[in-house]
């Protein structure tokens, strides 16, 4: 007669919520396009730093039938899975859309339809959209409430690049205004969500807009790839000692 079996021991199982953040994160960084483009005579830099909680950045770009350059950055509300998942649909739906010289403000309240449509309750997205036309150096953008509004930088100081609308996902009747500028040689704007100037001292105060307007206009004759590095580092001595809660993530358009 057969002895009895031998006890079996499982094999460990990584805690559920050590596994939902490292699924968070491969979800995330499927959401973050980072390859520069560098285009005589402008370029784009980006940069992207996940929290140890993981939220819900999101950043892409790509060109348009028309020969410009289009770009999103944006930010969903909540953190871990489920901020990425919904991270995935807006990008789902933006990179869906017609890429034939729609105007930012119009993809934008298609977005805010398509993810009402799909409505998930408590989540909706802040996002930056913004076409740039090399021919004409003019660059058009639109906010869904996010924050910081982007900076532009030029011989004549640091400015907001105002106007927008509320964040996609919330109100079906939301419109979004444009601004729009031309750039001249040596100009870059710069994008970014909160992360940056939530980041908290050891007193609890928050690195803030003013001091990343100072930034951009102390560092402005620096190339666009050590600027974004720099105000990276920056944020960094404000900050250390503090765990980061945010993701940190930023975009430089520089022409000329």
């Amino acid at each position: 007669m057969a002895g009895p079996s031998p006890e079996r021991h499982p094999l460990p199982i990584p805690h559920d919520r050590e596994r939902e953040i490292e699924e968070a994160r491969a979800i995330q960084q499927a959401m973050l396009r980072l390859e520069p483009v560098r285009v005589a005579p402008f370029e784009v830099i980006c940069k992207a730093r996940p929290a140890d909680e993981v939220g819900g950045d999101f950043l892409d770009y790509f060109w348009m039938l028309d020969g410009k350059l289009a770009l999103f950055l944006g930010d969903v509300t909540g953190k871990g899975l489920p901020a990425a998942l919904y991270a995935a649909l807006a990008v789902g739906i933006l990179r869906g859309l017609k890429k034939g010289g729609e105007s930012p403000g119009a993809v934008l309240e298609l977005l805010n339809r398509r993810l009402l449509d799909r409505q998930v309750p408590g989540r909706y997205c802040a996002v930056q959209y913004a076409v740039f036309d090399p021919s004409s150096q003019e660059l058009t953008v639109v906010n869904a409430g996010l924050l910081p509004h982007p900076l532009h930088v030029s011989a004549s100081g640091c400015r907001l690049i105002e106007g927008g609308g509320f964040p996609c996902g919330l109100f079906k009747s939301a419109t979004y205004e444009q601004s729009t500028l031309r750039l001249d040689k040596g100009d870059r704007v710069f994008f970014s969500t909160d992360g940056l100037i939530e980041a908290e001292n050891t007193a609890g105060e928050e690195f803030g807009l003013d001091r990343l307007m100072e930034l951009c206009c102390r560092h402005s004759q620096d190339s666009a790839h050590t600027f974004l590095d720099g105000a990276f580092e920056a944020v960094d001595r404000f900050s250390a000692g503090t765990r980061q809660h945010d993701d940190m993530t930023a975009v430089v358009l520089q022409f000329g």
